[in-house]
């Protein structure tokens, strides 16, 4: 199979090429460090002839700096999606594999003692002020019990980025119908590992606290490091994208995949863990918080596994213990 990469330099991107090259598929790269990006119709067109499929990685990423970063977001994700897309319709390729995100969701899945499976609302600035950072229930105010988000979920977009994310997927959605294409989302969690972005504000939180270190300073923990995550290996996030375009297309849909560990941790428990193998300093635990934040995010990942049989195949520790000494993306 011969697959155009966007964002095919990139740090996910570098792992899919290597992911596909290692299965005997041909990967052809399209990155804006190479030149044009996905926006510029003219570049996508020829570099989607004789391609059977194509991976759509290229992405602007994170919660950026504030609501100024919109404008670039909808740009470089939900235009350049479009223009992709409607390369692909002209040159006749009916495959797709999209970078999604767990985003998405907004808050994950809560259950109230008393009310049963509930969706709080954004927490507000005086709750996160006071250093109350747990969502209660809507209904009564109690306390909730973080559970797992299914792909089937009401989706609840609270920032710019997972936005943009979500329209990636009605676009998709739409070219799919159109054209009788076959389209997947894999929705990622936090992934991490080699060739992550250093000191940028459009990277994960895992190269936050990996590039503190780097300068031998203490990894900064907002809130009170108590969110639930689930930290994904990016060789296993590149496997699942293999995965997605060896499967049996299924024509004119767009088909969601949640893409974890299924071993979710904490952000502070991550902290101390990549601390303790990289030997620098303890983290801090901050008390602040972003907007746009939520409080806990995990999803169930068993579609992916029942479906494309694919799992995640490195642990929580060893991925952490590799991703303490790894290169990342910048580094010397």
């Amino acid at each position: 199979m011969r697959v155009l990469v966007t964002g095919g330099a990139g740090f996910i991107g570098s792992h899919v090429v290597e992911a596909l090259t290692a299965r005997g598929h041909e990967a052809v790269v399209f990155d804006l460090r190479d030149g044009p990006d996905v926006r510029d119709g003219e570049a996508v067109a020829p570099a989607l002839r004789g391609v059977d499929a194509v991976c759509h990685q290229a992405a602007m990423v994170g919660l950026g700096t504030g609501f100024g970063d919109a404008p670039d977001y909808v740009s470089h994700n939900d235009l350049g999606t479009a223009v992709l897309l409607a390369a692909m319709a002209a040159a006749g390729v009916r495959r797709l594999v999209l970078a999604g995100s767990m985003v998405v969701y907004g808050e994950g899945s809560y259950a109230c003692v008393w009310h049963g499976p509930v969706r709080p609302g954004p927490r507000a600035v005086a709750d996160l002020d006071a250093g109350r950072f747990e969502p209660r229930c809507p209904r009564c105010g109690e306390e909730l019990t973080p559970g797992l988000v299914g792909e089937d979920a009401p989706v609840d977009p609270r920032n710019v980025y997972a936005t943009t994310k979500l329209s990636q997927e009605h676009l998709a959605a739409n070219w799919a119908r159109a054209t009788g294409g076959a389209a997947v989302s894999l929705r990622y969690h936090n992934v991490y590992g080699p060739r992550m972005p250093r000191d940028t504000p459009y990277a994960g939180v895992a190269s936050f606290f990996r590039s503190a270190l780097a300068r031998d300073e203490a990894p900064r923990v907002f809130e009170d490091g108590g969110q639930r995550r689930d930290f994904v290996h990016v060789r296993d996030v590149a496997a699942a994208n293999v995965a997605a375009l060896e499967a049996e297309p299924r024509e004119g849909a767009l088909t969601a995949y949640n893409t974890g560990s299924g071993d979710p941790h904490t952000v502070g428990e991550m902290a101390r863990v990549l601390a303790a193998a990289y030997g620098g300093p303890e983290p801090v635990v901050t008390g602040e918080y972003r907007l746009g934040d939520v409080r806990h995010i995990t999803a169930d990942s068993a579609r992916l596994r029942a479906e494309l049989g694919w799992k995640a195949e490195v642990s929580f520790p060893e991925g952490m213990r590799e991703f303490a000494v790894a290169k990342l993306r910048g580094e010397r």
